[in-house]
């Protein structure tokens, strides 16, 4: 997929990007046109195990209810979303929009929240709470750092330092080099 730019295009590697006719109607319109990943490998880590989270979200739902995947995707997505992150302590909902969402169960049933609603007092603590997001985000990022040095901390106590000298015989796996996915036979 390209992503748009008035004076130049990037956009992946693939074919029907590189034809003659596309490189012609680029140079028509005065568009430079640049060839990229469609996504750095460290990324592409992090959706994975997004990913993940996901799916075993809607594992669990179908197991309870049955039905469609995609009638359950938006329940797991919200769950997903308005969840704390343990290393940010925050859900990714109040990082965005500086509040916490009400969650449809609490719409149903009394709650402090819910009872004592006022629309417009509700306005002016949104925008409030808009002032005071940056500020949030601050305190996750520093929460995230935190808990990003006591996972490495963790990580070097259980590792062993090992020298090698040239010359020195490895022990090396080849079943590691074989590639192994969701559908390859196990």
């Amino acid at each position: 997929m390209p992503f748009w730019n008035s004076q130049r295009n990037k956009s992946d590697n693939g074919r029907q990007f590189q034809g003659r006719k596309i490189q012609k109607w680029y140079q028509g319109i005065c568009i430079k046109q640049r060839f990229t990943t469609v996504a750095p490998p460290q990324a592409n880590e992090q959706v994975e195990v997004t990913n993940r989270i996901l799916v075993q979200g809607i594992k669990r739902r179908l197991e309870r209810v049955g039905g469609s995947w995609a009638e359950e995707l938006t329940s797991v997505l919200w769950a997903y979303r308005t969840t704390p992150r343990g290393s940010t302590g925050e859900s990714l909902f109040s990082l965005v929009y500086g509040t916490e969402a009400i969650i449809p169960t609490e719409l149903g049933i009394p709650s402090h929240r819910v009872m004592n609603f006022s629309e417009e007092y509700n306005e002016t603590l949104l925008r409030e709470n808009l002032y005071l997001v940056k500020e949030l985000r601050e305190k996750a990022f520093l929460r995230m750092q935190r808990y990003k040095n006591i996972m490495i901390n963790s990580y070097n106590k259980r590792v062993k330092s090992r020298g090698f000298q040239v010359g020195d015989l490895v022990l090396r796996r080849a079943d590691a080099l074989k590639p192994v996915g969701k559908l390859e036979p196990t």
